[in-house]
């Protein structure tokens, strides 16, 4: 797989878990504004990752997709948000 094409799956699942992500509101180990802040962080790498796409520096943009998809992973490894990554869900149908 291209650098480009994989850089377009990565800003794709991204924009599909931010969509359907949901928060925690009775986490006990974030509370909710924090929590929101980093969601803030992860949309502006998310526009930085579709910025450098745009201008071909797919190396940049994988980078800062990739920081995206570590910031939602930690969130959900707190118990702060709930989702699930679409390769995942894939995965999971397979073996049913």
């Amino acid at each position: 797989m291209s650098l480009e094409k994989l850089v377009a799956k990565y800003i794709g699942s991204t924009e599909r878990v931010l969509r359907n992500m949901e928060t925690v509101e009775d986490s006990v180990n974030v509370d909710v504004e924090s929590v929101r802040k980093v969601v803030e962080y992860v949309k502006a790498y998310l526009e930085d990752a579709k910025y450098y796409r745009d201008k071909k520096k797919f190396e940049v943009s994988l980078a800062s997709v990739a920081y995206c998809e570590g910031l939602l992973d930690a969130l959900k490894l707190l118990g702060a948000v709930k989702f699930e990554w679409l390769a995942k869900k894939k995965e999971r149908k397979r073996e049913k």
